[in-house]
């Protein structure tokens, strides 16, 4: 017995390593491709988006607070790829991994879903997810790189600015991603395969116009947003807001488009602001439909199961009783289904 149990605890053990590991490492490699498109303002390099926030912030909500040294251990790999790790490079670990995790005790208390089916709780990822918990590592990070003087103090304000914003981005684009890519089963069942792909080719013609085009066509990405997330909800507006995002990082990097003639903080200015709507857009429109569509399908479902009762009153029968219903699946119990299912009589003769 004691063998069985010595070896469950080291099954548990290696799986928790394996977790934390694997989640350092998707860690890293978010961060290297939040790398690859940065911009210099005041002298700092800054990200516009900062993707490893939004997966730590997943990882949290999915696996649970233990993971946390996972995310440490990715931030200070993050932080050795770039350059040899200093005095500051503990306290911008540690800030980077109190921020998500500040995001995942406060979403768990006001009873945030993964599903994102609920206005509350795209409200819920928006102020309190990323723009609340995020003021943690930006002025953590800001902080250290000031005291250790390596950041001037007149520069601080728009590079904390920028920090905040990119961790804020990453939460509000990568993170719907991550929580709906867990729900998805594969097979996807693509009831609409022909407007999706109608969707898609509109997307991939018309984003890079509007982000590349010296005339300032950015606005035109928003009826694509609204149209995606009536149709799909939340998997169609958070990919097209996350294909707008990415392109429109690589214009304003390179300085074409809309970017070109601007200075590096209108640069900056100009993107987030752009990046930050549109995301608010793509999370929190998707949430009220699918809020609206899962309400009118409940009034349409009690509708139903009136009108069934009425008809057996009707007919002078007894209404069939409603199953008891699994609080996770919402789905009935057969068995109890059966058993209080009434016995029909044959009439006499």
């Amino acid at each position: 017995m004691a063998a069985v149990v010595g070896t469950q605890a080291l099954r548990r053990t290696a799986v928790y390593v394996l977790k934390v590991l694997a989640v350092a490492v998707c860690y890293y490699a978010a961060g290297r491709l939040g790398l690859l498109r940065q911009l210099v303002v005041e002298r700092a390099v800054v990200t516009p988006i900062w993707p490893p926030t939004g997966l730590a912030v997943a990882s949290l909500l999915l696996l649970g607070v233990g993971i946390w040294p996972g995310i440490a251990l990715g931030a200070f790999l993050v932080i050795a790829s770039i350059s040899p790790p200093g005095r500051d490079a503990a306290g911008i670990v540690a800030g980077n991994t109190a921020a998500p995790l500040c995001a995942y005790l406060m979403l768990r208390h006001v009873g945030f879903r993964t599903e994102l089916n609920r206005l509350r709780d795209g409200l819920a990822l928006v102020f309190l997810g990323a723009l609340a918990a995020m003021l943690i590592s930006a002025t953590v990070g800001v902080g250290l790189l000031v005291l250790v003087g390596k950041l001037p103090l007149h520069d601080s304000g728009l590079i904390w600015l920028a920090w905040w914003v990119g961790d804020a981005m990453g939460v509000l684009i990568v993170t719907p991603i991550l929580l709906m890519l867990h729900r998805i089963t594969w097979p996807p069942r693509m009831s609409r395969w022909k407007e999706a792909l109608v969707v898609t080719l509109v997307a991939c013609g018309l984003v890079p116009l509007a982000t590349r085009s010296s005339v300032s066509l950015l606005f035109l990405v928003y009826p694509l947003l609204v149209w995606a997330a009536l149709r799909f909800r939340l998997a169609g507006s958070i990919l097209c807001a996350l294909l707008t995002s990415v392109l429109a990082t690589i214009a304003a990097t390179e300085h074409i488009g809309p970017f070109a003639r601007l200075t590096p903080v209108e640069v900056m200015m100009k993107l987030q602001a752009f990046n930050g709507t549109m995301a608010l857009t793509a999370l929190l429109l998707s949430a009220v439909i699918t809020e609206q569509r899962n309400t009118r399908l409940s009034v349409e479902q009690a509708c139903q199961e009136l009108v069934e009762v009425l008809e057996h009153l009707t007919a002078g029968d007894t209404p069939p009783s409603r199953a008891p219903t699994d609080d996770a699946t919402g789905e009935a119990d057969p068995g109890e289904a059966d058993a209080k299912r009434p016995e029909r009589r044959e009439p006499p003769p």
